[in-house]
């Protein structure tokens, strides 16, 4: 959507499977600042796998964490992962105009498993050869039924969707703003959320590929809950390590990490298809974020058991604000899980 000039600040709201991030950005000369933060908990099964299964829950949540915020806001970039997105990347003759349309338009009706019809399409030049003429193309296609129905869910609880964009992709936004990318460093950013992971790798200091793994934090919290006989407000804040004086650590660790078999069965065999896609030996460098990096051990134990170096990203690394104001969130505690929503707040809305 247009407008008649751009805004000043942007507001990316992140409605995962456990709960709903919003993050207020402020442009100026001097960079980016946070200006305004919150997050609201969602019941265990409001959203479960990209469904949600509890709409009028999810919807209240979202309007009272806007009220809780800036009763004002109305306009928001959200964004999607899952089964109903596909990326794929293809290169193609440069061309301009409506015949680079037609040609990616052509790709894509080759590509998706879904008709062109039932999909909408998006793309992004990566980049161009001068020499060869040829042009490497991002593709990205949304299910309709899939995109309209997250759509009809902001507007319903009063917000508009001014873009929508992929979880991976914000978080992309936000690692390449606060970090400087190693073009001779192959690196996987790693965002774990409670229902799904999202993977973008970057080779040879450019965007690869993505792919999203049906698993998350939701087996580590339901073990928890089982293991330690804990409700569902005491089970995410173990999760949280927020119990340390009231749970055996080691008894928390051994839990945490016998529930982490399919996840780390997950990654491995995305990480062992993108060294044959890419023709690499080895991935150099993992970035962790989303609410699996504050999950208590479980950083530690993805390192050693991929054998990868790790880092937990910090997206307000390079983003000015002032603690006082969110003392209550403390967001340098809580920073990885604001990946998405910073990312998206990243983005420019004209």
């Amino acid at each position: 959507m247009l407008f008649s000039k751009r805004n000043k600040s942007t507001v990316g709201l992140d409605v995962g499977a456990s709960a709903v991030k919003l993050v207020k950005l402020d442009r100026s000369k001097g960079g980016l600042s946070l200006s305004a933060l919150g997050i609201r908990e969602l019941p265990p099964d409001a959203i479960v796998a990209d469904e949600v299964r509890d709409r009028e829950a999810v919807i209240f949540n979202i309007q009272s964490l806007i009220d809780q915020v800036d009763p004002k806001i109305r306009d928001v970039v959200v964004s999607i992962s899952g089964y109903g997105v596909i990326t794929d990347k293809f290169t193609i003759d440069k061309k301009s105009g409506s015949e680079a349309e037609q040609a990616i338009l052509f790709e894509a009706e080759q590509r998706s498993p879904f008709d062109v019809e039932d999909v909408s399409l998006d793309h992004h030049v990566i980049k161009v050869d001068e020499e060869t003429k040829k042009a490497e193309i991002l593709l990205v296609a949304a299910r309709n039924e899939f995109l309209n129905s997250y759509i009809e869910l902001i507007l319903d609880a009063g917000l508009q969707p001014v873009i929508v964009d992929i979880d991976a992709f914000a978080a992309l936004n936000a690692y390449e703003y606060n970090y400087e990318i190693d073009p001779t460093r192959t690196t996987v950013l790693v965002n774990i959320g409670h229902d799904v992971t999202n993977l973008l790798y970057l080779y040879e200091g450019l965007y690869h590929s993505t792919r999203d793994i049906a698993s998350g934090t939701r087996e580590i919290y339901n073990s928890i809950q089982k293991e330690f006989r804990l409700n569902g407000e005491l089970a995410a804040k173990a999760i949280k390590g927020e119990m340390k004086d009231s749970i055996d650590q080691d008894m928390l660790k051994a839990t945490i990490i016998s529930s982490t078999e399919e996840l780390i069965s997950g990654l491995e065999l995305a990480f062992s298809y993108f060294k044959t896609q890419a023709k690499v030996d080895k991935i150099d460098w993992m970035v962790l974020s989303g609410g699996g990096a504050l999950v208590p051990y479980l950083p530690e134990y993805l390192q050693s058991k991929l054998s990868i170096p790790l880092e937990i990203l910090n997206p307000l690394r390079n983003i000015d604000f002032d603690p006082d104001m969110f003392q209550y969130l403390s967001p340098e505690k809580i920073a990885p899980l604001l990946t998405v929503p910073v990312g998206l707040a990243m983005r420019k809305v004209r």
